[in-house]
This record gives structure tokens, sequence and C-alpha cells, in this order.
């Protein structure tokens, strides 16, 4: 194929992009415009640029599962940014991979140059080996970052909704306290002063045995004098 035939390929094959944010408050523009750019600056025939707003940890996701499913064909090209907008389990985001080349399809990942270079145009065997082989390392190596700051981000929230929990923040996992310590106190002070008896304040609070006694215990050590009354 001559230099012209080459680039009229280029610039005519199907391209479309992907990308998506973990929650719908993150905006979807940067990606969007980064893919349109390149595709811009490079003349690629972009037809469409795909998005969902959901989590990464797998691929059940509406308007990927049209792309891949229903969209793409044998010698389309689709571009994300960067690989962990793909995904961010690394043997899901693998699997994908591998399904992309099964149906024929290019992956491009912008953050990622050794994507970016068209291996089928290499005549060079050798070369061209090498460069599928450190692609894949990089591939590879890039997923496995994506899933570690994922399994990061859960052990942070985790340890944090345990920290809520024993402070009394955080009544059940997502669900805001059922009351201010500072509004259970006052209550409290009733059960101490003998008006009425910590179950009949537990059920008027609407609280489960549980939590009623976490805010107590929390309660008795911020007034220890009060257990002198307490019945």
């Amino acid at each position: 194929m001559d230099i012209l035939g080459y680039f009229r390929e280029e610039m005519w094959m199907n391209v479309y992009g992907y990308h998506r944010t973990s929650t719908k408050e993150q905006h979807l523009d940067r990606g969007i415009e980064e893919i349109k750019t390149y595709c811009k600056e490079h003349q690629l025939n972009l037809i469409s640029i795909f998005t969902d707003q959901q989590t990464g940890k797998n691929f059940n996701r509406p308007r990927y599962t049209v792309l891949v499913e229903d969209v793409l064909r044998p010698g389309d090209t689709l571009i994300v940014t960067e690989l962990d907008r793909l995904g961010r389990s690394k043997r899901d985001t693998m699997k994908q991979i591998q399904r992309f080349r099964d149906m024929g399809v290019r992956l491009m990942v912008l953050e990622l140059p050794t994507t970016l270079m068209d291996l089928s145009k290499m005549d060079n065997s050798l070369a061209k080996l090498m460069m599928e082989t450190i692609n894949n390392m990089m591939l590879e190596l890039y997923a496995s970052m994506a899933q570690a700051e994922l399994e990061k981000k859960e052990k942070r929230q985790r340890e944090g909704i345990a920290m809520k929990k024993q402070r009394g923040e955080w009544d059940d996992y997502g669900r805001p306290a059922a009351i201010g310590q500072d509004e259970f106190n006052q209550a409290f002070a009733r059960v101490a002063s003998g008006e009425i008896t910590p179950t009949e304040l537990r059920n008027e609070l609407g609280l489960s045995h549980a939590t009623f006694y976490r805010y107590r215990k929390k309660c008795l050590e911020n007034f220890p004098d009060i257990l002198q009354t307490d019945r």
C-alpha cells in the first residue's frame, strides 16, 4: 500500500470512543474532549462516543454493552483515554481486551503510546513481535494498577465506615446516624431521673437495641456522674 493509501485507510476507518465516570456527579466532558481532539489531530473518522456513569468494577453497563454487542465490527477502532475508564478489574479488563482482539477490533488507549502504534503496518516480523509483547505487558501493568487503586479506595471506604460506626455516627452502612449524640444525651436524662425506662426510651426514639446501647455507652463516657441516678 502506498503512503496515500495508508492515510486514506486510517482516515476512513470507523472509530468509536468510550468514556466512563464512576458517578453521575463526575463530568464526562474532559474525556470526551480528549478523544475528539486526538481524532481531529490524526484525521480519524470518529463516528460516536459512548458514555456511562457508573462503577468500573464490572462491565454490566448499558452503553458499553450496546457498543460492544451491537456496534463494533471487525476493522473498527475503539479509543479510551485511560485504561481504567474501560474497567478497573484486572481480570475482567484483560478479558475484554482479548474479546476485542477476537472481534478484530483495535483498542487505542491515549495514555499508552504502544497502543497508538498500528502494528499491522510493520514489515519486520521480529520488531512486530517485540512491540506486541511490550504492548501486552503495558496493558497488563496498567490493568493491575487500576485494580490496585480500586482496592485501595475500597479499603479506605471500609475503614471510614468502621470508624463512623465506632463513633456512633453511622447506624448501618449507607444510613446516616438515627439521632445526634447531644439529642440522645438530653433524652437519656429522662431515664437517669427515673421518668421512663431504657426500653421505653429506645422505642420512643425508634432505635435498635445495639444502636441504643452504643449511644448510651458514649453518653455515660461523657457524663459519668449520670450513673448515680441511672436505673
